[in-house]
């Protein structure tokens, strides 16, 4: 279970062992057994004792800014790398072995994304030529991809980025046109968003970012030793590099909130034409994108939660990167 601190004035602290939340005359109190993490947000605060007992049993304390991103964390120092993981990391980002990672991860990406689309079909899984016509172009960065020729991710990294970015158009704009008009965009806008679906699209990515970094740091990985993404200064940039394939069930996520037509403008703060998610809409999909992860489902042979495969995807990189395969 994950805590969220949101609501302007709330106090997290220590009684008796238990977590106790209190905002105005409410209080709930909750064992450490139930959290996962704790997300923070600016108006909330908590006591010594509190981050101290997060630490004791492992649980991570993020501090989110209002557009989803996480700021900072405290983990706990069982949490940690050993030497060897961090060096061969080091050499894997510079050699051929980190450049087929990064193309096999987006290839996953685009390949899931083509995936997603076939979901906005009819209940009888018939689809539109819309969606027929987006399936089809995404196979020529596929193509594209596949016959790179390389020896480090240096040497093709523009015309990476050409075939991904030609695919995410393809894409987005297939969604857009099947998105109820209430949530169609003219584009896709990061930071700020323009409108109610990227809005919610960028929290719900900020939500799978510190999920990605907590899983790496879990794992023994350097979240900011990158290998596509190696040129911003501090920042997690191997977050960029790891997120590709799991982008997709942020998108499922925010895309089905969308199709039910359970998101409202009223769940929004609009400021000189740019859209935050207020409180109640941050509820919604924080609640909607934790359910999803929790999920138990099959993916290479294995059972787990997604959350599970997140960690266990990055166990299995510090594994071979340990043991130098």
């Amino acid at each position: 279970m994950q805590l969220v601190l949101d609501k302007r004035g709330v106090h997290l602290s220590v009684e008796d062992g238990l977590f106790k939340v209190k905002v105005e005359d409410q209080l709930q109190r909750l064992p450490v057994t139930k959290l996962s993490s704790i997300i923070m947000h600016k108006s909330a605060s908590l006591t010594t004792d509190a981050v101290l007992l997060a630490i004791e049993n492992e649980i991570e304390i993020l501090f989110f800014n209002k557009l989803g991103q996480s700021q900072g964390r405290i983990w706990s120092h069982k949490y940690g790398s050993v030497s060897v993981i961090r060096k061969n990391q080091i050499a894997f980002s510079r050699n051929v072995k980190g450049a087929k990672w990064v193309i096999k991860n987006i290839t996953k990406k685009i390949k899931n994304q083509s995936a997603l689309l076939l979901t906005l079909g009819k209940p009888d899984g018939s689809t539109d030529k819309i969606i027929e016509k987006a399936i089809e172009k995404l196979q020529k960065p596929l193509q594209k991809l596949a016959a790179l020729e390389f020896e480090t991710v240096k040497d093709v990294a523009e015309k990476i980025r050409g075939y991904e970015g030609n695919a995410s158009r393809i894409y987005w704009s297939c969604i857009n046109y099947h998105l109820p008009p209430q949530y169609q965009f003219e584009k896709r806008s990061q930071h700020p968003a323009f409108d109610m679906f990227n809005a919610m699209l960028n929290y719900a990515y900020g939500i799978l970012y510190s999920k990605i970094e907590s899983v790496l740091i879990q794992a023994g990985l350097d979240p900011y030793m990158g290998i596509m993404h190696r040129d911003d200064y501090n920042r997690p940039v191997f977050v960029y590099d790891f997120i590709e394939p799991y982008r997709i069930w942020a998108d499922y996520v925010v895309l089905h909130l969308c199709m039910q037509q359970i998101i409202f403008v009223e769940f929004f703060d609009v400021e000189n034409h740019v859209f935050y998610l207020n409180a109640q809409g941050k509820r919604i999909l924080i609640q909607s994108f934790n359910d999803y992860f929790e999920d138990i489902i099959r993916l290479n042979g294995i059972d787990r939660s997604r959350n599970g495969h997140l960690l266990l995807h990055a166990q299995k990189l510090a594994t071979q990167l340990k043991e130098n395969k």
